[in-house]
């Protein structure tokens, strides 16, 4: 399968650009700076990615770039435009005026094949304190801006190209134009990374590995975990058991009405009503971590002594995405995050692990989804955290307090799909807060509980701003809370952004 190489530099846009090769149907791999895959026959080329170094700092990263220059086509992007101007011997320091945000290019060499299409005056999108003072003789300048002489250059006589610009960000007007032109004319590539071949390559590997061993998989409900086992299935069949848990923390009828949408996908899986063990568990803890443990301790140990039951099975798989695997810190020896779905499992099953997606960002699994005939409302189905409404309920968690939530936030989650607005929206839930206030119900005084509607906008979850739904909608979805949820008399909506708030409360 033909692939461009990123090599990372540590850049907070390092996954954007993977994701706008991806959109170009050809399928890329970032990977550490210093970890180049030589020997590898499928690769088209190499991109190298920004940093939040400068290329003249002690640490700044600089590998050797001799066995790539000249026999890949390469692309330098930021600081990796920097670090080859200087490793040809140019010069790059501190600009004069800096470059932060919009800029408008003020030449385009339009011959350039780089740039072919990229208009005059085009938007781009600068984030570099540092600049190219002066670059080698046989490196040509094919664009300038207003501010930055050296905003693109090609090395003479090698397929190496550079900009000091983002074209991966959205900004970057003419980004997608440049990225093409990179992969498309300049490395050659056929563009055919598309859900169906990757269905189809994928479907043909899962068979080969697994044979004729049995697979177990933990449904979540979520998009990941849906899509994961939908494509297993099509490669194996009857060979995969799914456990649906529930934890008495889903939404309203989740349970039963999940369950039925899996078994009309073919599915083989048993659902197991878990509901009064996390309640006895989760007795009287308030605080947030703690419950957190719990609940996933929980699932653990149910989903363990379901998997037991059954037999032959060598293989745990998981929905496990790219944005999971990736460690781009791993270059500053630091962790993000462990990915496994359901930590210790096969250490202690004896199992080996099998992630279908593990190359797939979300969108993708989206469209992967589609391909496969999933249910376009498990497709478009919101982020939901994993201890599902035990975060939602600020304090103690009872069966009660789980009642009332459920009810109220069907009622805004259902609006949403009623007015067309749940499209719109990234995230969307409803908060039970620990407090009660005053209300008038008819000619009564009442003392009941409160409710914070939650709804952001967001591409990844790492920032977020909060959706401004329409005002009659919010009056409507209010109104039939308090009117139909038996113990909540007073509605608020979170106008609070990420940061510095959370989308979730706890």
């Amino acid at each position: 399968m033909e692939k461009i190489i990123i090599l990372d530099f540590g850049s907070q846009y390092t996954q954007l650009i993977a994701r706008r090769i991806r959109e170009l149907s050809t399928y890329c791999e970032i990977l550490p700076y210093n970890k180049f895959p030589f020997g590898d026959p499928d690769i088209k080329g190499v991109i190298l990615s920004g940093s939040p170094f400068s290329v003249n700092d002690a640490n700044a990263f600089k590998p050797d770039l001799s066995e790539i220059r000249g026999h890949y086509p390469l692309l330098g992007i930021c600081y990796g435009a920097q670090y080859l101007a200087q490793l040809g011997g140019g010069v790059v320091g501190a600009s004069s005026t800096r470059e932060y945000g919009r800029a408008h290019l003020a030449y385009v060499e339009e011959d350039d094949v780089l740039l072919k299409g990229v208009p005059q005056e085009s938007q781009v999108w600068m984030s570099h304190g540092d600049t190219i003072l002066q670059l080698p003789d046989n490196y040509h300048i094919i664009a300038s801006s207003k501010e930055v002489k050296v905003a693109a250059y090609h090395i003479l006589e090698e397929p190496t190209w550079a900009v000091q610009f983002h074209p991966e960000v959205y900004h970057s007007t003419d980004g997608t134009t440049i990225l093409r032109n990179f992969v498309q004319t300049i490395c050659g590539c056929k563009q055919d990374w598309t859900p169906e071949s990757f269905i189809e390559s994928t479907v043909r590997e899962l068979r080969n590995e697994i044979g004729s061993d049995n697979v177990v998989l933990g449904l979540s409900g979520g998009v990941d975990s849906t899509v994961a086992a939908v494509l297993l299935n099509k490669a194996i069949g009857q060979q995969l058991h799914c456990i649906f848990v529930d934890n008495g923390l889903l939404r309203k009828d989740e349970f039963s009405s999940v369950l039925e949408q899996y078994k009309t996908l073919g599915l083989n899986i048993k659902g197991v009503d878990a509901s009064q063990r996390f309640y006895d568990a989760l007795r009287g803890v308030t605080d947030p971590e703690k419950k957190r443990k719990i609940i996933g301790a929980g699932f653990i140990d149910v989903f363990e002594e379901e998997a037991r039951k059954l037999e032959n099975i060598k293989w745990l798989a998981q929905g496990t995405i790219y944005p999971d695997r990736i460690e781009s810190l791993s270059i500053t020896g630091m962790v993000i995050k462990s990915h496994h779905n359901v930590g210790g499992l096969p250490e202690k099953m004896n199992m080996k692990i099998i992630e279908p997606l593990k190359l797939l960002f979300k969108d993708e699994v989206r469209r992967i989804g589609k391909a496969l005939g999933v249910p376009e409302r498990l497709i478009k189905r919101h982020p939901f955290p994993g201890p599902g409404l035990g975060v939602r309920i600020l304090g103690d968690i009872t069966p009660e307090k789980v009642r009332i939530l459920q009810e109220a936030d069907a009622i805004f989650i259902n609006g949403l799909w009623d007015n067309d607005l749940y499209d719109k929206v990234w995230q969307a839930g409803t908060i039970l807060l620990p407090i009660q206030s005053v209300g008038v119900m008819g000619d009564e005084r009442t003392y009941e509980n409160a409710v914070a509607l939650r709804a952001v906008l967001s591409t990844d979850g790492m920032t977020a701003d909060w959706a401004h739904l329409p005002y009659e909608f919010l009056a409507k979805v209010s109104n039939d809370i308090i009117n139909k949820v038996r113990g909540v008399n007073r509605v608020v909506y979170d106008i609070s952004s990420k940061p510095p708030a959370t989308i979730e409360w706890e």
